[in-house]
């Protein structure tokens, strides 16, 4: 095998790679050879099928997989003995190949860029806290007896409103008459307006009246963790079988006793954990957030191109759905301000990956089984579905380890760090923040401003 390099650009390599036509051959007739140990051919005895007259019969698709094999060996080669780490799979064109012939082709590949860590050790980032007052207390406690209010059926005649519980038989199938499993209950409270549902299905039976049948037609979330249902139309049947209505619970012992706690203090106690651990989660973020502005601010170094625009292209594809569900559209000036955003997200996703591997910091399956679970509480009653899903789409389930090998990096920069803990209200804590930091970086970098397209985006690297 010859490698030329022909140009070299900042990360940008191009090569020009030979395969001699021997090293060609010789892949064609071991495939060749692999292919007649099972192949049947009329007057041939399995195994015993000549060279030439298994070639007649496959060379064109032996030659065909030949290619892609060549290719993939060749260029892997090229990189590993050239030490390149490519940021992305690399370009190939091929130039000549026949058989006979050499195979000729031309390779573009970017490398991660290669830089020093910053100093970690001591480093130091804020942590904002907020106290838990009595009135978030007071109000989680009403939320909690309106959610146990002792419901009644109605005993006006009148139509479903929003607030009612409704007990419905339902089924459901896709506008094509596929069905799938999940689109059918008997006897399913159905509060209207609290979105237990997919989004639609509620609104069209606020109106309806004991005993109506209702046809509900709805379009299933792009994101929906069901590949059957993301994005279909489907149109559900409705029975409603009963109309409720309930008044609030009054916060005292005998609620707490049937919530399982012992007494109203001990519920108390209880929704003070949750809140507490609902503002260390918050505090956990801006925490991270912090560290990331540093991480952001300590490394200047080139960023790959192609890693660019692709990142560019996931932020706005998915800023683009947001605008098109309210009706509105992205201009090119507002995807022109996402790219300092994308720059940001790549630069950040190559020092904690370079942390990560100085640290041998590893995900393990069963970090990957437990983030598996927390999708699939995310969806009750469906949870096999959800599980099904992610064993049939390994691509998918790959792509939950990203947000926990980052988790696992920032914890162990975090341990090293000095955390100052500053105190702030409760609406401070739980204001957005911008990604991208509002402060310029320092002049040997690109400018990085908190545009209005920018400070939308959702928190993928916060």
């Amino acid at each position: 095998m010859q490698v030329k390099e022909v140009k070299t650009e900042g990360l940008r390599h191009d090569f020009e790679i030979k395969v001699p036509a021997n090293d060609i051959q010789k892949m064609v007739e071991d495939e060749l050879q692999n292919i007649g140990k099972t192949a049947k051919l009329p007057g041939f005895r399995p195994g015993k099928i000549p060279l030439d007259v298994l070639k007649q019969k496959y060379s064109r698709h032996v030659l065909a997989d030949v290619l892609e094999k060549a290719v993939q060996q060749s260029s892997s080669k090229a990189m590993q003995d050239k030490k390149l780490q490519p940021a992305m799979q690399p370009k190939i064109e091929v130039k000549e190949f026949d058989e006979g012939k050499d195979l000729i082709y031309t390779m573009s590949v970017e490398v991660l860029p290669e830089f020093k860590v910053m100093d970690l050790k001591g480093l130091k980032v804020e942590k904002p806290v907020a106290k838990v007052e009595e009135k978030a207390v007071q109000e989680i406690l009403d939320n909690v007896a309106s959610q146990n209010r002792e419901l009644a059926p109605i005993k006006e005649d009148r139509k479903a409103k929003k607030g009612d519980i409704l007990s419905i038989d339902f089924h459901g199938k896709r506008a094509d008459g596929f069905e799938v499993d999940g689109m059918h209950g008997h006897g399913h409270d159905l509060e209207l307006g609290a979105g237990q549902f997919i989004p639609g299905f509620e609104d069209q039976l606020i109106g309806a009246k004991k005993g109506d049948h209702v046809h509900v037609n709805v379009t299933f979330p792009e994101q929906y963790h069901s590949a059957d249902l993301a994005g279909q139309d489907a149109v559900f049947h409705v029975d409603v079988n009963e109309i409720q209505e309930g008044k609030p619970a009054k916060v005292n012992d005998a609620l707490a006793k049937k919530l399982g706690l012992e007494d109203e203090k001990a519920l108390r106690k209880a929704v003070e954990d949750q809140i507490t651990n609902d503002y260390e989660s918050f505090s956990r973020m801006k925490l991270k957030k912090s560290l990331l502005d540093r991480l952001d601010e300590g490394h200047d170094f080139e960023l790959p191109e192609a890693m660019i625009e692709q990142e560019h292209a996931h932020i706005v594809q998915q800023l683009e759905k947001e605008a098109e569900q309210k009706g509105e559209k992205l201009s090119d000036a507002e995807k022109d301000e996402l790219k300092p955003l994308a720059e940001r997200r790549v630069r950040l996703g190559i020092v904690l990956a370079e942390i990560g591997r100085e640290r041998k910091i590893e995900v393990n399956q069963q970090e990957l089984q437990q983030a598996v679970i927390r999708e699939a509480q995310k969806y009750p009653g469906q949870e096999k579905a959800v599980f099904d899903y992610y064993s049939k789409n390994p691509q998918v389930l790959e792509s939950l380890k990203a947000p926990i090998y980052e988790d696992k990096v920032i914890d162990s920069i975090l341990a090293d760090a000095e955390i100052k803990e500053k105190s702030v209200t409760v609406d401070e804590l739980q204001a957005d923040d911008d990604e991208l930091p509002t402060k310029k970086k320092p002049a040997a970098k690109k400018k990085a401003p908190a545009k209005k397209a920018a400070s939308t985006a959702k928190k993928k690297k916060s």
